[in-house]
């Protein structure tokens, strides 16, 4: 987990910084900075429209009577991606547009949501294979 953190908070800012200084020294300190605010503005704007596409899934799916899962984590996606295209950076906006493209979001969901039940059903009590011991297993009711 401290490795992660490390990466995220140190390695991928200074990655950031040497991209953005990069870019600034071949097509200059103006063109820099509005791309920087013309990705910002990209990134607000598909991340409210994808948002609105992705709450009327959500309500479909309410109305239907099923649980809205992907779609709730697909909504949390696109808030992430949102608010990474805000910050500055070249790798950031990558992911963040990455995350607002709907054919990624959806399979990235797939695969999480894939993860979390597998690591769910091996912790459950209920399920045969695992090694999660109930506590009225030894208890012998006479």
């Amino acid at each position: 987990m401290f490795g992660r953190l490390l990466f995220l908070f140190i390695v991928v800012p200074i990655a950031e910084l040497y991209l953005l200084v990069q870019l600034g020294s071949r097509i200059g300190l103006m063109p820099t900075l509005g791309l920087i605010v013309l990705t910002g503005f990209v990134g607000a704007t598909l991340a409210r429209w994808q948002g609105l596409s992705i709450l009327s899934k959500i309500q479909n799916e309410l109305r239907a009577g099923r649980p809205p899962a992907l779609e709730m984590l697909e909504g949390a996606m696109i808030v992430i991606g949102g608010i990474v295209l805000l910050t500055p950076g070249i790798l950031t906006d990558l992911f963040g547009f990455s995350l607002l493209v709907p054919g990624i979001r959806k399979s990235l969901a797939k695969k999480i949501q894939n993860n979390f039940s597998k690591s769910f059903t091996t912790f459950s009590p209920h399920s045969k294979s695992s090694n999660f011991k109930r506590p009225d297993d030894d208890v012998i009711d006479v």
